[in-house]
């Protein structure tokens, strides 16, 4: 997840599709809204390994889900570029009335009411799940697409580490990806449906670790507003030519964003979302042609990179110590932050007729990623050297087109700031206000004041924190190694390791009572023989598995490391300094 792009979320990815299916839910308990009771958590994980291993196997009938029958990735497109409503393929409806066979709930007692609710929302979750494979290519392609600091990576490490090290963090990140798969298939079913990151780390853990979970992708979210509102401030002041203060000009983004924020169903967004996309893909484009017909932005480059005006220089390998091993780092970090969509897999899955192929669109989506991001790191690093600015197209020395693309971008990133900021406050309110201060709900009749306020006091926040650390390449760094590396990578290792633990416990226990939910365990976690039989059932993946989560905990560590220590430099030099009114750029 690159740090000036659209987003997509899953609470928007098939809005206009399923509106009206969704509107099916709202007789009866969301889904959702089960994990938010504690009674929840006093669920065996053998129950829902049951209810799971039932769900895929009926999802391998040909017949599965002929009420909801997939939905082709050209209807998706056509649905979401085109605001089009949905129409019928092949003869066969894509929204369903699930109210159609309702049951007089007069005529029933209270068990039998609590049964057909229950069947119904279960009927429901499955009509929600529409998603082919090819959806999830190109949902998982526009969510990650965005290389603006990929040509700045590639400049501080080389031709051969950078691509190596884009491949390598590639290949991690598509197999964490796969590690969310299979926890995902092993824990969801229609009864007990998986929504997000959170619900699958709360049922391998506990709740108050997916609390903390929730309340951790809420500041991922803040911090990536907060560099969305410091790059359009970049950006702004290119165009201004350095002229007015460089705080007022965040400040402005600021308030554009408290003012676009202010929208607060996600469904709006979903036309906005996607044309910010092909506005990314033409800022890619232009800023590679722009990059090797003109001269680079030397003005540009000896406020940002201290760099001298001189011939263009590229490397094969950059070697060095001190600082040049610390920018190497924060290159690394600026990396992980390109491979940042994993935050959002397990709710594309849920949006799947069968969840099963959701490898084959990751994988496409990996590999085309892959090869777009070092495409367009390659060609501006040959043509600009260590010119290169980041964002890359604020390194275009021609006014015109540096203009045009500062536009371009200011207007694709305020839609994104838009998004993320809906989605980190809904996150941040229901996780924290409405679960330990019992706030009221966002529909309630005084929702829309709690969520005018909420809007300004968040875009307020992310502007001190922005305008306080204006030294952009240091603060996507620091928010990759804190947030981003985490979701992406040293979570799903310890998750894995964790349930994998779980699971081999289990092999010594008795069979599992699904009609009463009753389990036949034969020691606890107290006793060390639970830990060792969990352990040793799968001793070299669990090995692995452990080596790659501390691996991942210590790349983190130097990640942060060497962001503070940029940003200290930073400061000590007077090159940056917090509210200031000296742009970076030119």
């Amino acid at each position: 997840m690159s740090d000036l792009k659209p987003v997509t979320s899953a609470e928007s990815v098939l809005a206009n599709v399923i509106s009206n299916n969704a509107n099916a839910l709202n007789n009866f308990p969301n889904s959702a809204n089960l994990d938010e009771l504690d009674e929840f958590y006093d669920v065996p994980l053998e129950e829902f390994l049951y209810h799971a291993q039932l769900q895929r196997e009926l999802e391998k009938s040909p017949d599965y889900g002929e009420a909801a029958p997939t939905i082709p990735l050209w209807e998706v497109i056509r649905v979401k570029l085109l605001n089009k409503e949905p129409r019928n393929v092949d003869g066969v409806k894509y929204v369903q009335d699930s109210n159609s066979s309702h049951t007089d709930e007069k005529d029933l007692v209270p068990s039998e009411i609590n049964d057909t609710l229950i069947t119904e929302k279960e009927n429901a979750n499955r009509m929600l799940r529409v998603a082919s494979w090819g959806s999830v290519f190109y949902l998982i392609t526009t969510d990650i697409l965005g290389p603006t600091s990929a040509p700045y990576a590639i400049s501080e490490l080389g031709y051969v580490p950078g691509a190596l090290l884009y491949f390598l963090f590639g290949v991690c990140a598509a197999y964490c990806g796969a590690l969310l798969w299979k926890q995902y298939l092993m824990l969801d079913s229609i009864k007990y449906p998986l929504r997000n990151y959170g619900d699958v780390v709360g049922r391998i853990f506990n709740k108050q670790t997916r609390y903390a979970i929730d309340f951790f992708q809420a500041v991922q979210l803040f911090c990536n507003v907060a560099v969305i509102i410091l790059g359009n401030g970049q950006g702004l002041s290119q165009i201004a030519k350095g002229k007015g203060c460089y705080t007022i000009l965040i400040f402005v983004w600021a308030v554009a964003g408290a003012i676009v924020g202010q929208i607060r169903s996600l469904a709006k967004f979903g036309f906005l979302a996607n044309a910010a996309i092909w506005m990314n893909v033409f800022v890619i484009i232009a800023t590679m042609a722009c990059a090797s017909a003109f001269p680079p932005n030397y003005t540009a480059a000896a406020g940002t990179n201290n760099v001298s005006m001189g011939a263009v220089v590229t490397k094969v390998v950059i070697s060095g110590a001190g600082d040049m091993f610390q920018s190497q780092l924060n290159a690394c970090m600026n990396i992980v932050y390109s491979y940042g969509g994993a935050l959002v897999f397990v709710e594309f899955m849920a949006e799947m007729k069968r969840p099963w192929d959701f490898w084959k669109g990751m994988a496409a989506a990996q590999m085309f990623i892959f090869t777009v991001y070092l495409v367009f790191a390659m060609v501006v690093y040959h043509y600009q050297g260590q010119f290169v600015i980041n964002p890359a197209n604020q390194g275009i020395s021609n006014y015109g087109w540096q203009t045009a693309t500062n536009v371009i971008n200011l207007v694709s990133a305020l839609i994104a700031a838009g998004l993320y900021g809906n989605v980190g406050i809904k996150v941040l309110y229901s996780s924290v206000f409405q679960r330990f201060f019992k706030f009221p709900s966002l529909d309630s009749r005084f929702g829309v004041w709690i969520w005018a306020g909420f809007v300004c006091v968040y875009w307020a926040i992310a502007f001190v924190f922005a305008a306080a650390i204006p030294n952009f390449s240091s603060l996507v760094s620091l928010i990759g190694a804190v947030c981003i590396l985490q979701f992406s990578y040293t979570f799903p290792f310890i998750m894995q390791f964790v349930f994998d633990l779980q699971l081999g416990a289990m092999q010594g226990d008795g069979e599992y009572d699904h009609v009463n939910k009753v389990t036949h365990r034969v020691d606890s976690w107290r006793n060390f023989s639970r830990w060792w039989r969990g352990y040793k059932a799968f001793w070299f993946r669990n090995t692995c598995h452990l080596i790659l989560f501390l691996a991942s905990a210590a790349t983190a560590g130097l990640g942060i490391y060497a962001s503070a220590m940029s940003l200290k430099e930073a400061f000590d030099s007077g090159s940056t300094t917090s509210f200031t009114c000296k742009s970076p750029v030119a």
